[in-house]
């Protein structure tokens, strides 16, 4: 079976969620066949002009692809799959959280940004006036910033410009989680697990005020400042960091897509809608 085919368990799960074909005059664009030249298109990161000729013209799919984007159909295939994984009892409720990068090829970067007053992306909010476009070390970049379960699995992410702070992203990220359940979603897990990258009092005050524990280490400034001003220690178990690789573990996987690892999408809208049918799928192969 080729790699861009969905499998007949997994399309059976995913196919409600897809816009009925409104009767017309010509025969309606086959969802399955969009959804697996999608898959294609980002497993490659190969231009959409370059789609293989059984998928069928170039531009409906594109045109479909992104109209979806727009009525947020990716992300609510990632929940679907989310609350449904939630009620079997499978969601690992120990989240780790990190960032990573991306760079942008030089055809997703034409459209005109405006740096300042720059909006994040998330998979409620309208088009960032970037384009979740940024200047760090790598270039220009764009940053995924993802909570995932203790299984590896993503349960909300958001895009920024690549060079914004990671500790500043922490409430936004934890705030992407919203599995499905019979009643309210949920959206806080049991434990999160972090990196240096985000053991600010801010974000500590944040996550203690939701209840939600934490397993983050104290930056080498943070442990000489207490020792200067002693007070209580942060408690710290070496053990359960261990356990914080899931997220790496997430990352690696995601970016075997190479239209993930390397931007070439125009819009945050569109690459972010990706991320969602890439996290989807990635759902159906981690458990």
């Amino acid at each position: 079976m080729s790699r861009d085919v969905i499998s007949d368990e997994t399309w059976a799960v995913i196919e409600p969620l897809f816009p009925r074909a409104k009767a017309r005059a010509r025969p309606p664009v086959d969802r399955r066949v969009v959804a697996e030249a999608v898959v294609w298109r980002f497993r490659t990161g190969a231009p959409w002009r370059d789609l293989p000729e059984r998928f069928g013209n170039w531009n409906t799919i594109y045109r479909n692809f992104d109209r979806w984007a727009k009525a947020g159909v990716w992300a609510r295939l990632l929940e679907h799959v989310q609350g449904a994984a939630e009620r079997r009892g499978d969601v690992d409720w120990v989240a780790s959280i990190d960032s990573t990068i991306a760079r942008v090829h030089q055809h997703g970067a034409t459209l005109p940004r405006v740096k300042k007053g720059a909006r994040r992306t998330n998979k409620t909010s309208p088009e960032p006036s970037d384009h979740a476009i940024g200047r760090s070390r790598g270039g220009l970049t764009t940053k995924t910033h993802l909570v995932c379960d203790g299984k590896g699995r993503p349960l909300g992410f958001a895009l920024t410009a690549g060079q914004v702070a990671d500790t500043i992203m922490l409430p936004t990220t934890m705030e992407q989680i919203r599995v499905p359940t019979a009643g309210r979603p949920r959206s806080r897990p049991h434990r999160l697990r972090a990196d240096k990258g985000y053991p600010s009092r801010a974000n500590r005050a944040w996550l203690r005020a939701r209840d939600v524990k934490t397993t983050i280490p104290e930056r080498d400034d943070q442990i000489a400042h207490r020792r200067r001003r002693p007070g209580r220690p942060i408690a710290f178990d070496a053990d359960d960091y261990k356990g914080r690789n899931v997220v790496e573990r997430c990352f690696n996987r995601l970016k075997q897509w190479r239209g993930i690892a390397m931007r070439s999408d125009k819009t945050a809208r569109n690459y972010h809608a990706g991320l969602c049918l890439a996290a989807t799928l990635l759902w159906f192969s981690v458990s």
